[in-house]
């Protein structure tokens, strides 16, 4: 599997945040420029409407339309979803945390995760953060 260094990841080793690309999957979509909806939904492992769902919530999935409106995903399409999958199911993501991390998937940033070398202590670090950012915008609200 490729590692990439990127913000919000979860936090694997030596402080620096991680995020593995899943390559066995993507070796088993077949080699075509197209797939229809129920094709993708196969390959993915998750129902049509998840896929409509992503669509709505990720702005890197825009499959595009044939004649007749049916959606046509290319392959990276079906590897951004795959990947979004592996987020939200499998890691834990929120759809905004993933969300996060998928927007900023090409920087090449290291993220100090405050000294901790545990997955679970740098996920709580990662949630406090995201909390303080709500308190924040809360308290602001409040005095406006």
């Amino acid at each position: 599997m490729t590692e990439h260094l990127v913000p919000w990841a979860e936090p694997w080793s030596n402080n620096t945040v991680h995020v593995k690309e899943p390559t066995p999957e993507a070796a088993r979509i077949p080699d075509k420029k197209y797939f229809r909806i129920g094709e993708v939904s196969g390959l993915v492992g998750v129902d049509p409407h998840v896929l409509r769902y992503w669509e709505t919530e990720f702005k890197l999935i825009r499959p595009r339309r044939a004649r007749s409106n049916q959606r046509l995903y290319r392959r990276q399409d079906v590897e951004n979803l795959l990947r979004i999958k592996t987020l939200l199911h499998d890691e834990g993501y929120t759809i905004s945390g993933a969300r996060r991390l998928l927007g900023n998937r090409n920087r090449r940033e290291k993220i100090p995760t405050q000294g901790t070398t545990s997955p679970a202590a740098g996920r709580l670090a990662l949630v406090r953060r995201e909390l303080e950012g709500i308190l924040q915008l809360l308290r602001s609200k409040k005095r406006g």
